[in-house]
């Protein structure tokens, strides 16, 4: 009853049992992982040694070339005489040990000692590999923050489904969360706002707001141990700096940034905001000395710079911004936005980074090596796989997990509905493209807008069970039907309530 499920599981008679003398046999930190993992229930010593001895009852890990399926592949024995991980590389040996964990009795994820329980592992043969290698999860932690503390629990939540990408959406109009050295102002004065719109900005009027100031940062430290954490885990973590649009809040902070003349606050209204970077070579400079701390504190391959429903009115309306379309030769203020985003990429690439944009940055002419987040439907992302480029998939109707979940039961200000069938039913393979261009797909993620979500309870209450199904939809090679996941998925719920998750346990059958 595993989630993901598993490409290929053979069970047989031999189970084996954990007990005070199993110990886990490893030189790989995987090893040790694991053994945090099992200790707070079993309350085992689960000592880690190089190698079991002879009769021993033993967990043991080994890296093994030979297992297929790439660098995330794993092989799971499990007979009378312990449970043996085989994977190319530590990252299928992580995942290994996530799926032992789900091969134990649900209350080994219980955080205390659980003593009237029999801690046995059935005898299986598991040969299993993902079928995406970007397989993410999404928190903005700009319209509502969530502390360090928070974010590790998700992305333990993230390595407890198999997903390896989490996306940090870092900044916004409403709210800069890092710390920049070299620009203080961001973090003393955009990382907070002096209240938050109540409702929907566009369908409750007039606007009323709650008076109740809200904030927060992360500084590098703490950005230093979340990442090292993520690692540990098998998980990279995306930084998303905006820009040129949802730029208010850098703008409140160094006005110098934006086209007008008048001084900005703090965004407190949802939406899309008209005040976006100028163009300046000065600007322009100030985005990639932020890139410069981000890539030193986040060693990722990609780095994300949205993109996204950045907004042409005061370019157009901007004498200076108009001056530096002729002095650039372009022909109109999107190819403004397509420049500034070539120049980023073209930064990022000479620091061996990869850039990532919504799929806005598509309009006025692609960068040469972005990769497109794929977020209006698939369209962007067809016509990106199709020139050549990367795509992740991420359209709002399937993977936007702030849309209410059950017809009769709306706890959302947004429109649309997206039920754990269909977050289920998603192919992230859009009909129509040649297996060539299919290979540009690089997976999917969900997505986690917290205009909505104030608290962790109602930010875990959208996530699960939706992460779940698109956990398996970016990982199993052989997905069957809805009604087979839900089986499963009851079991798995069982987890979820051990680890304290607040989920949505409606509509699921």
């Amino acid at each position: 009853m595993l989630i993901p499920k598993p490409n290929s599981i053979q069970e047989h008679g031999q189970s084996f049992e954990l007990t005070p003398q199993t110990v886990i046999a490893s030189t790989v930190p995987a090893g040790d992982l694991l053994a945090e993992y099992l200790r707070p229930a079993t309350g085992y010593p689960l000592p880690i040694v190089p190698v079991a001895g002879a009769g021993q009852p033993a967990i043991i890990f080994q890296i093994d070339g030979t297992v297929p399926g790439g660098d995330e592949a794993y092989r799971l024995e499990v007979n009378e005489e312990g449970a043996r991980l085989y994977a190319p590389t530590e990252a299928g040996l992580l995942h290994a040990a996530q799926t032992l964990r789900q091969l134990l009795p649900a209350e080994i994820f219980n955080a205390q000692l659980v003593s009237d329980v029999r801690w046995v592992i059935p005898g299986v043969v598991i040969e299993d590999a993902p079928r995406f290698g970007w397989r993410g999860g999404m928190i903005d932690v700009s319209r509502h923050f969530f502390d360090a503390d928070f974010i590790k629990r998700y992305i333990d939540l993230l390595a407890l489904h198999k997903l390896n990408r989490f996306h940090w959406h870092l900044t916004d109009d409403q709210g800069w969360r890092i710390e920049i050295k070299r620009y203080p102002k961001l973090t003393e004065v955009g990382a907070w706002r002096s209240e938050s719109i109540i409702g929907h900005p566009a369908r409750d009027l007039p606007h009323r707001y709650d008076g109740e100031p809200h904030g927060g940062f992360y500084t590098q430290d703490e950005i230093r141990e979340v990442v090292a954490y993520a690692a540990r885990r098998g998980i990279t973590i995306i930084p998303e700096i905006e820009m040129p649009g949802h730029a208010q809040a850098a703008i409140a902070a160094y006005p110098e940034l934006g086209n007008l003349d008048t001084p900005l606050e703090v965004g407190k209204i949802w939406g899309i905001i008209e005040n976006v970077f100028n163009a300046d070579e000065s600007t322009i400079e100030f985005l990639q000395n932020v890139l410069l701390e981000v890539m030193e504190l986040f060693p990722s391959r990609y780095i994300h710079v949205g993109g996204d429903e950045c907004v042409k009115t005061q370019w157009n309306n901007s004498a200076k911004a108009q001056a530096r379309m002729r002095e650039l030769n372009l022909p109109d203020a999107d190819a403004l936005q397509s420049y500034i985003i070539r120049r980023m990429d073209a930064f990022l690439n000479e620091h061996g980074r990869v850039l990532v944009g919504w799929d806005e940055i598509l309009e006025g002419g692609l960068a040469e090596n972005a990769i497109v987040m794929s977020w209006r439907g698939e369209t962007g992302g067809i016509a990106a796989a199709k020139e050549g480029h990367d795509v992740v998939m991420a359209p709002w109707d399937t993977t936007y997990f702030f849309l209410d979940q059950l017809e009769s039961h709306k706890t959302s200000m947004t429109t649309g509905l997206l039920t754990l069938e269909k977050a289920y039913g998603y192919e992230p393979i859009p009909p129509g493209l040649t297996p060539d261009e299919a290979k540009h797909v690089l997976g999917a993620q969900g997505q986690l807008w917290t205009e909505y979500m104030p608290t962790i309870q109602k930010l875990e209450f959208m996530a699960f069970p939706r992460m779940c199904a698109l956990a398996e939809v970016v990982w199993s090679k052989n997905r069957e039907s809805y009604a087979d996941f839900v089986a499963r998925l009851k079991l798995h719920l069982r987890r979820l309530d051990l680890l304290g998750v607040g989920y949505c346990g409606e509509g699921i059958g």
